[in-house]
């Protein structure tokens, strides 16, 4: 498919049976959802953080199984219960409850790749992962040598169960680097946890996770009393699926931002059964008129994945 029948696509079907990431969903017809925000401390005990969580890798990078985070979920370890509701409902999708951090999508690894390939440097740069569901492209900054990197989920859940494990697995485990093999190739760890961690990683030092919904998160970071400097990179992978989130995905974009820095956003051209997609969210952007965007990597196998690069119309 071409990228001008894509943009056609985009814009002109109006629903279809669901595919690929969110099944058997409909659109939401509400607004953005909105959700408290919150800040999740690291723990001192960063070896309770990994207990009972099975750890595999991808391109060196650490991640919890997430068959065993849920079945821990489902014993009791998600106060939201999102686990439950979504086998319930047998959907990666539930609007305004679940918004689908409980998996890694392929999109991740499109961003992934792209930042070899565009030699995207991180060093000394602060980084916001946003949706950031696993966290991998959080903590592929964090091995770039960021100064600071954030990672924001909707699911307090996820960031519990997930981010903050993946966090510390990785960051207890520096000596690991990404290698330029198969981004996509997944191997097996041993079944046991990741080496024991005896103080707080320095790397760890320079993360702080949250969730709530993007305004919210928004507007937690930008009144605290805690020292907060816009960030250089935002790097989001996957969450312009719905058009109903698109203002508070802008505004979010816009308040965050540092004047010169730049979002990269992964995402595909469109996605069946909820109606978002790359050329749905760059055309409302331009009618915004704040952001210039670039659309820097296409993927053709299979449905086409897209890489955007986002800059304020006057920066430099």
């Amino acid at each position: 498919e071409s990228t001008e029948q894509s943009k056609q696509t985009a814009e002109t079907i109006a629903d279809s049976s669901a595919t690929d990431k969110h099944q058997d969903e409909t659109p939401s017809k509400k607004k953005c959802c909105s959700k408290a925000a919150k800040e999740h401390n690291i723990p001192e005990d960063l070896n309770k953080v990994l207990e009972n969580k099975v750890m595999e890798t991808v391109s060196d990078l650490y991640y919890v199984n997430m068959s065993v985070v849920e079945m821990t979920c489902l014993d009791g370890a998600d106060e939201e219960g999102i686990v439950s509701k979504s086998v319930s409902s047998r959907s990666d999708l539930i609007p305004g409850v679940y918004e689908g951090g409980m998996k890694i999508w392929e999109c991740t690894f499109d961003l992934i790749d792209y930042f070899s390939e565009a030699e995207i440097q991180f060093t000394n740069k602060t980084v916001l992962d946003l949706g950031c569901g696993a966290g991998l492209l959080g903590i592929v900054a964090l091995r770039g040598k960021a100064e600071k990197v954030h990672f924001q989920d909707y699911n307090s859940t996820v960031i519990e169960q997930i981010t903050l494990p993946n966090a510390v697995a990785n960051c207890i485990n520096e000596g690991n680097r990404m290698s330029s093999g198969d981004k996509r190739k997944t191997s097996k760890r041993p079944s046991k946890r990741p080496k024991k961690a005896e103080c707080l990683p320095d790397a760890l030092t320079k993360c702080r996770f949250f969730s709530g919904g993007w305004s919210e998160v928004s507007q937690l970071l930008l009144s605290s009393n805690k020292p907060f400097s816009k960030y250089d990179i935002i790097l989001t992978s996957e969450t312009i699926y719905n058009p109903d989130y698109y203002g508070a995905l802008h505004d979010t974009l816009a308040q965050l931002l540092d004047k010169n820095g730049r979002v990269y956003l992964a995402s595909k051209a469109y996605y069946f059964g909820v109606g978002g997609g790359i050329y749905l969210f760059e055309k409302f952007t331009e009618e915004r008129n704040v952001f210039r965007t670039s659309i820097v990597k296409i993927i053709d196998k299979g449905l086409q994945r897209c890489v955007m690069e986002m800059a304020f119309k006057d920066s430099s």
